[in-house]
């Protein structure tokens, strides 16, 4: 006999939300369509970018610190990179 053997890719998490919070979510999954599931994904994908750009935030704010910048300095520092790097020939042509 042979078996169909499906190995899951997922893995099952248990959580526990207060019951606000829970009406809140299964509100939400219904309205958008999804499944509890798709929505704890997508919050954790979301939660991530958002702990991505504070970090980058913080090291952006350090560097800064550590070189006496500020936001004023950003534009016209932008500005002059830019146009240094559109002087530089591209790699490869000449």
């Amino acid at each position: 006999m042979l078996y169909n053997i499906v190995m899951r890719t997922s893995k099952t998490l248990s959580i526990t939300l207060p019951p606000e919070m829970l009406s809140r979510a299964e509100r939400i999954a219904k309205r958008e369509n999804r499944t509890m599931s798709e929505l704890v994904r997508e919050a954790l994908r979301r939660y991530e970018r958002t702990a991505w750009w504070d970090e980058m935030n913080a090291y952006g704010r350090a560097k800064a610190e550590e070189l006496g910048l500020t936001e004023a300095d950003v534009v016209p520092l932008t500005k002059e990179v830019r146009k240094q790097r559109a002087r530089r020939p591209i790699r490869g042509k000449k």
